[in-house]
């Protein structure tokens, strides 16, 4: 029996240094103590595997020259505040630029599929996911015959989000002379070492002046149409201006970090990989008259079946939008370096909302400190108010997520249950005339472990389209309350507390 002593022995000094080593983040250690005692010496094994950044560290994206960028004095006094202390954190500043508020997966790919179509020299397609379906085929055919036609095309996934992706359309892609990288690739040796990062991005630049960025894959389920996901709601914005250089600083430092895709045997060029594709009615029709839906390619049925899918036919029906003046802050999470940046942004920004704060996340699994400043903020006095989907892709989020809503209620946060479908959005709305969107969600994975990209936008006319929506989502909602939390039953209770517990690795 000697054995189970130096067992137990070589267990505690193991669980002794996850404690020193997470000692600045309590809640992390309790779930890797918790771990390594039930599985032990394995769950050590465990630990070291999947939270040590040695091999992606890498210098944070930041310019030297935006510390002293102001916003102009028509704007409120948080929005000020809010600009000057974000200004360090920022990939180059506060920029100028013009943003395209898309609210579903149609309007998003009608836009994206316009730009890649009207591209002439570069376009750059960074994803988490990215899927070889209706969607993802379209795109890639697209971006294919880019590619033959001249124009540099560099595509980038994520090893563990788009590891179905075939490894045949890679080599279409690389016959056309389309450069691939994955960011993270889940394959021996790197397993081992990096397979819980992820590239969370949602970035394509096209010409380097027009960008898209958001919630919204490569994927059919984005549309709201495929059956066994139901309907989907997401926020995406294209960016155009001086603003879209930053979202390509933030692809380029991510494409350097990625591992390139090779062919295993020399091949030609496949000239006829592709087939001719279909005229595009209105293909270069930036903005349709009021009320119309610009119809791209062999999205036309998709739109229809979309609109028809909605009761009101108010937030799904796909319409190009004007685009709006803003004054933008671009933003880099990176899980190679100690400051998690983008949660320093959204905890900046709840202590400093005077007026009003309407979140929108599909995944709600702070930390300590994220709860706080929203329970401060309605001390204040500010309206806050949380909108989160009754059920969404990520059990174990959910159920973690509940935990969290008793002590916000009490404090006077207005939470809602989102019905209708799917809620995916991220974004943040702030006293009128500040937001947040980006690909970030309200959890330790995306804080922490994730490439994340958000941009704040300083602009009433983005803020009201965007409070707009979130207005029309709450038609679709339901308030949570407290007797709501009371009437659970006590297995439920513990079912979620238990998820709570893994919450440093959702």
């Amino acid at each position: 029996m000697m054995w189970l002593l130096w067992l137990y022995l070589i267990n505690t000094l193991f669980m002794l240094i996850v404690a020193i080593r997470e000692v600045r983040r309590p809640a992390k250690a309790l779930c890797w103590l918790a771990i390594c005692l039930i599985f032990p010496v394995l769950g050590f094994g465990l630990y070291v595997s999947t939270t040590n950044p040695v091999r992606i560290r890498r210098e944070r994206l930041m310019s030297p020259d935006n510390m002293s960028d102001t916003l102009p004095d028509s704007f409120s006094r948080s929005a000020t505040i809010i600009a000057h202390a974000l200004r360090r954190f920022t990939v180059n500043g506060l920029r100028t630029g013009r943003v395209q508020v898309l609210i579903n997966g149609i309007e998003t790919y009608q836009a994206l599929i316009e730009s890649i179509r009207d591209a002439k020299r570069t376009i750059d397609v960074e994803y988490f996911l990215y899927r070889d379906d209706q969607i993802g085929r379209r795109i890639t055919d697209l971006l294919i015959q880019r590619a033959m036609a001249g124009v540099r095309v560099r595509f980038m996934k994520d090893g563990w989000g788009s590891r179905q992706f075939p490894r045949t359309q890679i080599i279409r892609m690389l016959d056309a002379g389309i450069d691939c990288r994955t960011v993270f690739p889940v394959r021996f040796p790197w397993v081992l070492s990096i397979w819980n990062y992820r590239d969370h991005c949602k970035v394509v630049v096209i010409d380097g002046k027009e960008a898209f960025t958001g919630g919204i894959n490569i994927g059919y389920e984005y549309t709201g149409l495929k059956p066994n996901v139901g309907f989907w709601r997401d926020t995406h914005m294209r960016i155009s201006g001086e603003a879209a250089d930053d979202l390509q600083a933030v692809f380029d430092a991510h494409w350097n970090t990625a591992s390139p895709e090779r062919k295993k045997t020399r091949a030609r060029r496949n000239t006829k990989a592709v087939g001719p594709l279909k005229p595009v009615e209105g293909a270069n029709q930036r903005i349709a008259p009021p009320g119309k839906a610009v119809v791209i390619g062999g999205l036309a049925e998709w739109a229809t079946e979309l609109g028809a899918m909605n009761d009101t036919g108010v937030d799904t029906v796909p319409i190009a939008k004007m685009s709006r003046e803003a004054y933008v802050q671009t933003f880099e999470g990176n899980p190679g370096i100690p400051t998690p940046i983008i949660r320093e942004v959204y905890f900046i920004c709840l202590t400093q909302a005077a007026q009003s704060l309407d979140i929108t996340t599909p995944y709600f699994v702070p930390e300590a400190d994220v709860i706080m400043a929203l329970k401060t903020a309605a001390a204040r006095g500010v309206r806050v108010r949380l909108l989160v989907p009754r059920r969404s892709d990520q059990k174990i989020a959910d159920l973690a997520g509940r935990t969290y809503f008793g002590e916000l209620l009490e404090a006077g946060v207005d939470i809602y249950m989102y019905n209708k479908g799917m809620l995916h959005a991220k974004v943040m709305v702030m006293d009128g005339e500040i937001s947040n969107v980006g690909s970030s969600n309200y959890d330790l994975r995306s804080f922490r472990l994730e490439y994340n990209a958000c941009e704040m936008l300083y602009s009433t006319e983005v803020a009201q389209e965007l409070t707009e929506q979130f207005e029309r989502d709450l038609t679709d909602s339901v308030q949570l309350r407290i007797e709501d939390l009371l009437q659970r039953s006590l297995p439920q209770r513990i079912i979620e507390q238990s998820a709570r517990l893994l919450s440093p690795m959702l």
